[in-house]
C-alpha cells in the first residue's frame, strides 16, 4: 500500500498528551522527498561526490575515531587557481537533496568562475560518525558530537584542506545556506571570518532563541498567512481543534477519526492527528511560493490559497472536519496517489534534529489566544526539559546558542563586529519572524520580500519567477560581486605594498 509521509509538527520526544505546538517544528520536516511524482523534479547539476576524513571532536585532543564527511564538488571548467569558491553549509539532511534544490548557487557560479562545494552536516545523510546511523544515534554518548559548533569546525577544516590540496589558498570563499544552513552560514562568517569573506543566509532565524522575539511570532505568522487568504478559512481551522477533541471521545472515536482521515493505523490519541494536521499548516506557510514546487511535497502555486479554497468551497452545514481533510489533502496528497497516511514514515532519518532541539537548539514557541488559529498554548520549559531527560537523558542548554553565537542586542553586536552578511527573508515564511529584517550596516544587509517564502531566493530560477524575485536575486549577485571585487583589490594592493 502506497503511503505518504506526514510532517510532524512536534519533535518526536513530545508526548501525544502535550500541547500540540509547544516546540518548534523542524525546518524542513523529516519527510522531504528528493523527487515526487506529479511535479517536475529539480534540475540535475553535475558534481563529483567526495569524502573527507573528519575529526570527531575538534575541541579536544582525545583519541577518538574519525568519520567520513561527504561533500559534493561541482564540475566547472571556468574555475582557475585562486578563483572563488561558493560553499553551501549543509543542513539537517541528505546533502544531495539540498544540492538539487539550491539552483541559485549553481546558476550564478559560472558568471563568477566559481567552484561550487556542498558539504554535508555531520550525523546526516552519509556523514555518519561511528560507522553507521545506528551506531551514531545509539545514545547520548554517541550523539554528543552532534552540535552546530562541531559542524562549523567541520566546514572550516574541510575548506582549509580543500584549498590547500588545490594549491589555491588565495581563493575567496562565499558561504550559502538556507534555514538551519543559513544560520550556520551567518555564524560561520562571524566565527571564522578568515575562512570566508561573506555569507548569504537565507531564511535564517538566528533570533528564535530565549525571548529575543515574542514567543507567539512563528504561529502568528502562520495564522496571518491563512487569514490574508480567507477569514472564513482561518475561522474554520480555529474551530476545528475542538471538533477533533469531541469526535475523538468515546470507544469508537479514535477508530472513526483514523478511518475518516485515511490513516494507515488506528490513532493512539487525538493529539497525534492534531500534530499531523497543524504540521501541514506550518509547512504550507513556509512554502507558500508563487510557483508550483516539490521542495517539501508536490504543491501548486500559492498552496495556502488552494487549501482555503478547498475548505471554503463546501456547502453550508458541511461537517467542519470534512472541510479540514479537504484542505490538508492539498499538502499531503496533491498528486492524488496516496492510499493511506503513515504517521511513522521517516524515509530520510532526520531525527538528529530532535537531539539538537534537546541540547542547544531550544526555540521556545507559544500560541496566542486572539491572533493564532492554533490552540492557545504557553511554552512550558519545565515540561520541555522533562521530555528531553526522558528521551535522551540530557537537559537542554537554552542559553548556549546566544552565548556561543550571540543574538541579544543583535544590531549593536553585528554593527561593531560583523560584516559581509546578507540576511534574506520572505515575510510569508514564519521563520522570518526570528531573522534579521533590517539593515545593520553598509555590509550587513537585510532583504525582505513581502510575498516570499522559505529561502525561495535559493531555489532554481524559472521563466515564471515574479519580477520581485528576479530583482532580489540580482541584488544578491551584485552584493556578492562587490565582496569579491574588494577581496581581489585588497590582494592586489597587498601584493604591490610588498613589492615597494
Amino acid at each position: 500500500m502506497e503511503t505518504l509521509a506526514p510532517l510532524l509538527l512536534l519533535l518526536l520526544f513530545v508526548s501525544a498528551s502535550a500541547a500540540p505546538i509547544g516546540s518548534a517544528p523542524r525546518f524542513l520536516g523529516p519527510y522531504a522527498r528528493r523527487k515526487s511524482s506529479g511535479v517536475a523534479s529539480p534540475a540535475s547539476y553535475e558534481y563529483d561526490v567526495r569524502y573527507f576524513g573528519q575529526t570527531l571532536d575538534h575541541f579536544s585532543f582525545a583519541d577518538l575515531p574519525g568519520f567520513q564527511q561527504r561533500y559534493l564538488v561541482g564540475r566547472n571548467d571556468l574555475w582557475s587557481r585562486n578563483g572563488p569558491i561558493f560553499f553551501y553549509c549543509g543542513n539537517e539532511g541528505d546533502i544531495e537533496w539540498f544540492a538539487e534544490n539550491t539552483g541559485f548557487v549553481w546558476e550564478i557560479a559560472p558568471r563568477f568562475g566559481a567552484l561550487v562545494v556542498f558539504a554535508e552536516h555531520r550525523y546526516y545523510g552519509k556523514s555518519m560518525p561511528f560507522g553507521s546511523r545506528e551506531s551514531a544515534y545509539k545514545d547520548a554518548k554517541s550523539l554528543a558530537y552532534l552540535t552546530a559548533e562541531q559542524a562549523l569546525a567541520d566546514f572550516a577544516t574541510l575548506l582549509t584542506d580543500f584549498k590547500h590540496n588545490l594549491s589555491s589558498e588565495g581563493s575567496p570563499v562565499v558561504l550559502f545556506g538556507g534555514s538551519y544552513g543559513g544560520m550556520l552560514a551567518a555564524w560561520m562568517r562571524l566565527k571564522y571570518p578568515h575562512v570566508a569573506i561573506g555569507a548569504l543566509a537565507s531564511s535564517a532565524p538566528i533570533l528564535q532563541f530565549e525571548d529575543i522575539v515574542p514567543l507567539e511570532t512563528f504561529y502568528d505568522i502562520v495564522s496571518n498567512d491563512f487569514k490574508r487568504e480567507s477569514l472564513s478559512c482561518f475561522e474554520f481551522i480555529k474551530e476545528s481543534w475542538d471538533a477533533l477533541e469531541t469526535c475523538g471521545q468515546g470507544n469508537d472515536g479514535l477508530r472513526n477519526l483514523s478511518k475518516d482521515f485515511h490513516l494507515c493505523r488506528k490513532l493512539n490519541s487525538v493529539g497525534e492527528l492534531s500534530d499531523w494536521i497543524n504540521s501541514a499548516y506550518s509547512y504550507l506557510a513556509m512554502v507558500d511560493y508563487p510557483l508550483p514546487s516539490s521542495f517539501l511535497m508536490p504543491l501548486p502555486a500559492n498552496p495556502i490559497k488552494e487549501v482555503c479554497r478547498k475548505i471554503d468551497s463546501h456547502p453550508n452545514g458541511t461537517d467542519i472536519l470534512v472541510r479540514i481533510l479537504a484542505g490538508i489533502n492539498v499538502y499531503y496528497n496533491y498528486t492524488g496517489t496516496v492510499d493511506c497516511f503513515d504517521l511513522e514514515d521517516d524515509p530520510h532519518g532526520m531525527n538528529g534534529w530532535d537531539w539538537q532541539a534537546c541540547t542547544e537548539m531550544v526555540m521556545p514557541m507559544s500560541s496566542s489566544r486572539d491572533k493564532s488559529m492554533f490552540p492557545t498554548y504557553d511554552f512550558d520549559y519545565a515540561s520541555y526539559e522533562d521530555q528531553c531527560v526522558q528521551s535522551y537523558g540530557v537537559r537542554p542548554r537554552p542559553r548556549w546558542i546566544t552565548t556561543e553565537f550571540g543574538g541579544h542586542d543583535i544590531r549593536t553586536v553585528l554593527k561593531k563586529f560583523g560584516s559581509n552578511i546578507i540576511f534574506s527573508n520572505g515575510l510569508l515564511d514564519p521563520w522570518s519572524g526570528g531573522s534579521v529584517l533590517h539593515n545593520i550596516s553598509d555590509s550587513i544587509i537585510a532583504l525582505a520580500t513581502e510575498l516570499g517564502g522559505h529561502h525561495l531566493d535559493l531555489r532554481p530560477s524559472t521563466n515564471e519567477d515574479p519580477d520581485w524575485l528576479v530583482g532580489q536575486r540580482k541584488t544578491e549577485i551584485n552584493i556578492i560581486r562587490s565582496w569579491l571585487n574588494d577581496y581581489y583589490e585588497g590582494r592586489k594592493t597587498s601584493f604591490l605594498t610588498q613589492l615597494y
